[in-house]
């Protein structure tokens, strides 16, 4: 009876060994082991049989990358002026060895490092180059961290600057010089769609004046291209006595509408040449009537002697 009592109590501690012996570490972690309270080795992500009260393991560390968020810190300029400044640090531990042996409260440890370098930059920066070289102050930072936490296992890969808050009234000059900045701009923009403007409606008047030009020069010759095609016409029928006198007497009427007070009247009016030569002349004075220069035309046709008809206004 003792001797079951034995055996099963030896069953139960083989299988309590066992179960104590094996751990399992997750993905992307890591776990140091310490044996008779010295670092031994470190587990990585798998199965693992370790020694139960010789050998113990530590806590898990995360091999992720990490974010810490540090609070704004005070910082003056080398133009003496005072602002805050928090800072974000993306940082991934790559030795758990030295992350868990190499330094007390890493993240304090970091965080005290990161004002102090930070405060170090800025005040070899004036405001304007800290407001406009931000990219620079992060790259600087980042490669003073990098090199400084190695030894504690940690590997920074990127510094940002989020919030970069100056004084009250540095912040207010600096609200009026941006919005004085965009009405010039919107000036500038402004003044130079109203330029392109006017330029497009001056070439469109221009082009406008050419076509009207264009087409008043192909309506004249047009215009003379019929005319001489009809003299030529007329000129190939070979028109009678008849016809020429209409037509000379179409022309006296037309000579009447002018501002002539005489007009030289051919004797035989049935002569074409003689009407087309002979000489009018002007005088400025009111516009004749009609009546008066048709009865000196039908007298001139009824009489074959020259003579001259005068009008002579009211």
């Amino acid at each position: 009876m003792v001797g079951v009592v034995i055996v099963l109590a030896l069953v139960v501690l083989i299988a309590l060994f066992f179960i104590l012996s094996i751990k399992q570490v997750r993905q992307s972690t890591a776990r140091n082991v310490e044996r008779l309270g010295k670092y031994h080795r470190t587990l990585n992500s798998g199965i693992h049989f370790i020694i139960p009260f010789i050998e113990r393991i530590g806590p898990t560390i995360s091999l992720k990358e990490s974010v810490a968020d540090f609070k704004p810190q005070s910082v003056i300029t080398k133009d003496n002026v005072t602002m805050q400044i928090d800072t974000v640090v993306y940082y991934q531990i790559t030795d758990p060895k030295l992350y868990s042996y190499g330094i007390d409260n890493p993240q304090s440890a970091l965080e005290n490092l990161t004002a102090t370098t930070l405060r170090n930059i800025v005040g070899e920066l004036e405001l304007d180059e800290t407001l406009t070289s931000r990219d620079t102050v992060n790259n600087k930072m980042r490669i003073i961290l990098d090199e400084a936490t190695d030894a504690w296992g940690i590997k920074v890969n990127r510094v940002e600057l989020k919030n970069i808050l100056p004084p009250r009234d540095i912040q207010d000059a600096m609200e009026k010089q941006m919005r004085a900045e965009r009405e010039r701009r919107e000036a500038i923009l402004r003044a130079e769609g109203e330029k392109k403007s006017n330029i497009l409606v001056a070439e469109g008047e221009k082009e406008a004046a050419i076509l009207r030009a264009e087409a008043k020069r192909i309506s004249l010759e047009t215009e003379a291209e019929g005319m001489a095609a009809a003299i030529k016409m007329i000129i190939d029928s070979k028109p009678d006595a008849a016809y020429l006198t209409l037509q000379g007497y179409d022309a006296l009427k037309s000579l009447a509408n002018g501002q002539a007070t005489k007009i030289i009247v051919p004797s035989d009016i049935q002569n074409v040449a003689g009407l087309f030569t002979s000489l009018k002349e002007v005088i400025s004075s009111p516009s004749p009537g009609e009546k008066t220069v048709q009865k000196t035309a039908q007298k001139a046709i009824e009489k074959p002697t020259e003579k001259t008809a005068e009008k002579t206004s009211d």
